[in-house]
């Protein structure tokens, strides 16, 4: 019982953090680029500082959850297989980007825009867009690798 409901904590996390990376890439950004730049960037510093909660939640529950259920089902590294480890693997990379990308370009942006300096807003969200786009390529990938990598 215990690690049906780690796993489904675990499928939840991922589906809040790779289900909003690929609404912000491919549905929110389209949207916005047709907006004017105050009212553009303003939207995404909030759209960004909302969903980056959730993504913290994620970045705590994804490696907690999986690690506890390698252990428990699979009794550890040695036993799992090689989808679990690509999923571990690629869950760090998107974890290291993540928090790159919220200490790195993300306050200049966010301090940017409550200024209303928009040109140098406007210069740090590509970094920021090109974090995204990179981790949610990722987390596809890492979605097929936990959800279809034990029957390749």
């Amino acid at each position: 019982m215990m690690n049906s409901v780690l796993m489904a904590l675990h499928a939840l996390g991922a589906v809040a953090w790779v289900g909003g990376m690929l609404f912000a890439y491919m549905v929110l950004r389209p949207s916005v680029d047709v907006m004017e730049p105050p009212h553009k960037l303003t939207l995404l510093a909030a759209v960004f500082r909302r969903f980056f909660i959730w993504v913290w939640h994620a970045v705590v529950v994804l490696p907690v959850t999986g690690y506890v259920v390698m252990f428990s089902l699979y009794n550890g590294f040695a036993g799992s297989g090689v989808h679990i480890h690509l999923m571990q693997g690629l869950g760090w990379v998107m974890i290291a980007l993540f928090v790159y990308m919220v200490f790195g370009p993300y306050p200049p942006f966010r301090r940017a825009v409550a200024a209303a300096d928009w040109p140098e807003a406007a210069r740090h969200l590509p970094r920021i867009r090109r974090i995204i786009g990179i981790n949610l390529i990722l987390g596809l990938i890492t979605v097929v690798a936990g959800s279809a990598g034990r029957f390749l």
